[in-house]
């Protein structure tokens, strides 16, 4: 599955997650992607299973500003 509107893959922002590469730096790799769209992948990754070794509180946490 890609992001919307792109050629990214939900599996590549989860892996840079997975790797600690924090969302700031993900939106200024990808510029055309908003906190909606990195939201939107982890939502998919924990609906499907493919999101188990990524942190997801964290990385909802830091969307909210709660970090």
């Amino acid at each position: 599955m890609h992001i919307k509107g792109t050629r990214i893959s939900v599996e590549i922002i989860l892996r840079k997650l997975f790797h600690n590469i924090s969302i700031d730096k993900i939106l200024q790799d990808y510029s055309r992607f908003t906190n909606k769209n990195i939201q939107t992948a982890l939502e998919y990754a924990a609906e499907s299973g493919h999101g188990e070794e990524v942190h997801l509180l964290r990385v909802v946490n830091e969307i909210n500003g709660k970090e």
